[in-house]
């Protein structure tokens, strides 16, 4: 037998199957392993989601992974980067036939902030593992709050330029809008157990309306 051939037939079969796997972790898209992410959140709650069962749950290898993801905490903030920020991407269509640039402000900020009260991993989050967003409201804005406040800082230049808001400091004016957006969002659920939702929308609607009237 021709051990030298044999060799670099075994080390070609392995660097090929090495190949293939590599091939095979590319070919899952990131929304395969996020989508298996949220499954085990809503199921179990953010502490107790492993990369083991995200991988799973996703029926790939856990290398699969942990060649897109270094650990736990950069799955979920993928994950939640995601899910808000396509929750707040459609909420921005409420807005598509708004007379002018504060109306439609303020129906994209009503309708963000009840999408993401009923949405099932904000309301898993808060009730499960609440500690978790208190970071986000006393420490930093995570990727989602910047991303709301560019779409906000992009509406009131507009309204500024259409008459339809009162002109100020664009980086303070959605700054604030935001703090006023996230303040309902985190808490509508409580708010609600003695007041209607309904009219509470309402009022923030209205409050917000007020404060960028000219």
């Amino acid at each position: 037998m021709d051990v030298k051939r044999h060799t670099t037939e075994t080390a070609g079969s392995s660097a090929l199957a090495d190949t293939r796997n590599r091939q095979t972790a590319t070919r899952v898209a990131d929304d395969v392993l996020l989508d298996a992410a949220r499954s085990c959140v809503l199921a179990v709650g953010v502490r107790r989601t492993t990369l083991a069962e995200i991988a799973r749950t996703a029926r790939v290898s856990r290398m699969t992974v942990y060649r897109r993801f270094p650990d736990v905490r950069s799955v979920l903030a993928a994950l939640m980067t995601r899910e808000f920020s396509g929750l707040l991407r459609t909420a921005s269509e409420r807005g598509a036939e708004a007379a002018n640039s504060r109306e439609r402000l303020v129906l994209i900020a009503t309708a963000g902030v009840r999408a993401l009260a009923a949405d099932p991993l904000f309301r898993t989050l808060l009730d499960v593992d609440p500690e978790l967003v208190l970071p986000y409201i006393v420490e930093r804005l995570g990727a989602t709050q910047k991303f709301a406040e560019q779409a906000m800082h992009q509406l009131l230049e507009a309204g500024h330029q259409d008459g339809s808001i009162r002109r100020a400091p664009v980086a303070a004016q959605s700054r604030s809008v935001l703090l006023v957006v996230q303040s309902f969002a985190f808490s509508l659920r409580p708010a609600t157990a003695d007041v209607g939702e309904a009219a509470l929308l309402a009022e923030f609607t209205h409050v917000l309306d007020a404060a960028l009237k000219p």
